[in-house]
C-alpha cells in the first residue's frame, strides 16, 4: 500500500513545474503540500481497502465454493442447472 502511495507521490511531485532556486519559501511550501497530499492518499487507501475487505471475503469464499460444482448445463427446456461434484464430501 505505501509502496503505490510513494509511487502516487512521486508522480505527481515530477508532474509539475520546478520551482525557482532563489525562492527556497515556495520549495518549503511545496514539500509540505506534497507531503500532506501523500498523508492524505496513504488515509484514503487504507479507508478505501478496509470498506472494500467485506466484499473481498465474500469472493474468496465464492471463488474456494467454485470447485464444488459442475460446469452450468442447459437442458433442452431452457433452464439451466448446476450440479454439485460427487465425492467432494460437501453438504447440500
Amino acid at each position: 500500500m505505501k509502496r503505490i502511495t510513494m509511487t502516487l507521490a512521486a508522480g505527481l511531485i515530477a508532474a509539475t513545474p520546478a520551482f525557482a532556486q532563489d525562492d527556497p519559501e515556495a520549495s518549503d511550501d511545496f514539500a509540505r503540500g506534497a507531503q500532506k497530499l501523500g498523508e492524505a492518499l496513504e488515509l484514503f487507501l487504507d479507508g478505501f481497502s478496509k470498506e472494500m475487505e467485506p466484499l473481498a471475503e465474500a469472493w474468496r469464499e465464492l471463488l474456494e465454493d467454485l470447485p464444488q460444482y459442475e460446469a452450468p448445463e442447459e437442458l433442452p427446456n431452457g433452464d439451466i442447472i448446476i450440479r454439485r461434484k460427487d465425492g467432494e464430501g460437501t453438504e447440500i
